[in-house]
């Protein structure tokens, strides 16, 4: 079935990269609303945005929307693989300003919160999306790809030349809140160089050792090292978690994604639904609802 928030669940904390307060409030909302941020800092009747790949804009080291009237929030993703990833289908997403809290760097915190207000079932079915055939994009050595699958499978690999990162790679089966307690309290992480380079960019303002793994060489800066032993690839799945939540209704297919980002993603998502024939809307009413990520998804679940 479709699924809502009993309550609203309410964030504060600073952006990632504007290093400005913020408020968050994911709201309930009814069957078939689909999931909407709502700028409440803009005046304007058109400040709801669709959290939609098609209203994905270009942006560099985080995932953007924007409406037709150019009103945009970023840094969505990780709230997005938060709401996937406990099977939300229906909420209204109030910020006030232009970029999602980082909070701690994962999606846990957002888990944590949706789960706190309670999931509340909704008296009408969800519709997936099953991709039929294979569809891949590329972008010089990284490749994003979907193909047909029972479940949502995420197979991510990834290769830096830190040598506190390196070659990793994981494959995980959505399914039975498996992103919960698998995925979702994975940080972000980058490189201490890029930390440097970005805030001389006016980028990271609001990032600190605590909201992010920051690595320099061999060593990782961040207080109490790290929550996975393969944290960076763990992070790359939820992020891929996010910007694939974005096709609009849980997807039914296998992704793998070789150092892909944001943009990747989104145009696979792009290849994906200009070809008709490539992919279908499937009831999941039955057994086929069980294999969604999320469902049945409790507070249990997450890592401690």
């Amino acid at each position: 079935m479709q699924y809502s928030l009993k309550s609203t669940a309410v964030f504060q904390g600073k952006g990632l990269h504007s290093g400005a307060a913020v408020t968050l409030k994911i709201h309930p909302a009814p069957v078939g609303h689909g999931i909407w941020f709502l700028r409440s800092d803009v005046g304007a009747q058109d400040a709801r945005i669709p959290a939609v790949w098609d209203a994905v804009v270009p942006s560099k080291l985080c995932t953007l929307i924007a409406n037709d009237a150019g009103v945009s929030v970023s840094t969505i993703e990780h709230v997005m693989a938060a709401l996937a990833g406990s099977a939300i289908s229906n909420a209204l997403i109030e910020v006030d300003g232009p970029e999602v809290p980082i909070l701690d760097g994962s999606a846990a915190p957002f888990v944590d919160g949706i789960l706190t207000a309670g999931i509340l079932v909704q008296d009408a079915p969800v519709l997936a999306i099953r991709v039929l055939r294979a569809v891949e994009v590329r972008d010089g050595d990284a490749v994003a790809r979907l193909e047909p699958s029972e479940m949502l499978e995420i197979d991510f690999r990834i290769d830096f030349a830190e040598a506190a990162i390196g070659k990793q790679s994981m494959v995980l089966n959505m399914a039975n809140g498996a992103f919960v307690r698998e995925l979702s309290n994975s940080r972000t992480f980058c490189r201490n160089a890029d930390v440097i380079a970005m805030r001389e960019r006016g980028l990271a303002l609001g990032g600190t050792l605590e909201n992010a793994v920051v690595f320099d060489g061999s060593n990782v800066l961040s207080p109490g090292g790290l929550r996975h032993a393969d944290e960076p690839v763990r992070h790359k799945m939820l992020d891929a978690m996010g910007d694939l939540a974005l096709a609009g209704a849980p997807l039914l297919g296998r992704y793998t994604g070789v150092r892909a980002g944001h943009a990747l993603t989104n145009k696979l998502l792009r290849a994906l639904f200009a070809q008709p024939d490539a992919w279908a809307y499937h009831n999941c009413e039955g057994h086929t609802g069980g294999k969604l990520p999320g469902v049945g998804v409790h507070r249990g679940d997450l890592p401690r």
